[in-house]
């Protein structure tokens, strides 16, 4: 028996435009998944899907436009998803993001925070995955198997500065994830694992301005994140690819409520 058989395993991934998700879509595809990916942008989804297909013929591939924050259309996606497939394996809710006003700068203090922009992060973060959980759950609790992983961040285990409402939406996926995983091994039997996985520092299309310079070299913000990893780097997005898949495949039939930490040792660190 093969543990790390994900061959046939019915995914969707929202976010699935950003760099990480991509990168996992592409590793998943490869490995036998069907994967849908989800996002706000279709013109960048079709993109990713040809691009794919190009370096993957036999993979199963394809995008779902979406809104994590509204039900009727991540509905629409989960029924269309079960007419094509007639189930759901595992769900990876990578969506999110980040507003300025959300954040509190150097020069500003907790004056400064804009509630409008707060509320806006802590709603695509956190009730956009509490949303795509609740349906595509459903599904999942009815054929007695299935696989949720949440996107949490460095930001839930320690508070960074600067992201203030960005860091109380990730705590409160961590929460979540550990409240679900206790729900539904409750209520629907163990078959329904959550998990979630919490990457450390990995430059993407967010934090690219913040973290390195026009000329690739890294701000002071950077360096500081560099210091204070043990791996001396920023991480690369496939390398969270396989603990992606143990997640999601039955070598881990035994683990939920965990939230994995990839981070180059950046949460291990202590001076």
């Amino acid at each position: 028996m093969n543990l790390f058989d994900i061959k046939d395993n019915v995914t969707v991934i929202t976010g699935g435009t950003g760099i990480l998700g991509r990168a996992i879509a592409r590793y998943l595809a490869m490995n036998g998944a069907r994967v849908i990916i989800m996002g706000r942008k279709e013109d960048v989804g079709r993109q990713i899907v040809e691009e794919i297909e190009a370096e993957c013929p036999a993979g199963t591939i394809e995008f779902m436009k979406t809104d994590v924050l509204d039900r009727d259309v991540v509905q629409k996606n989960c029924d269309d998803i079960l007419a094509k497939y007639g189930r759901i394996d595992t769900l990876l809710n990578a969506a999110g993001g980040n507003m300025p006003g959300a954040t509190i700068g150097p020069d500003n203090t907790i004056f400064d925070l804009d509630p409008e922009q707060f509320e806006k992060v802590l709603a695509l973060n956190l009730t956009g995955t509490v949303i795509p959980t609740q349906i595509f759950l459903r599904p999942m609790a009815a054929q007695g198997k299935g696989c949720i992983i949440n996107f949490t961040s460095m930001a839930a285990f320690r508070p960074l500065t600067r992201v203030c409402g960005y860091a109380a939406a990730k705590a409160g996926i961590s929460n979540f994830t550990a409240y679900m995983a206790t729900e539904c091994a409750a209520k629907f039997g163990e078959g329904i694992r959550v998990n979630a996985i919490a990457p450390g520092f990995f430059l993407t299309e967010q934090n690219r301005s913040l973290l390195t310079n026009p000329d690739g070299t890294y701000t002071q913000r950077g360096q500081d994140v560099i210091r204070q990893t043990p791996f001396g780097r920023m991480g690369n997005p496939d390398e969270l690819c396989g603990t992606v898949h143990y997640l999601m495949s039955d070598a881990s039939r035994f683990v939920t409520g965990t939230v994995a930490i990839v981070d180059g040792g950046f949460n291990a660190f202590t001076m």
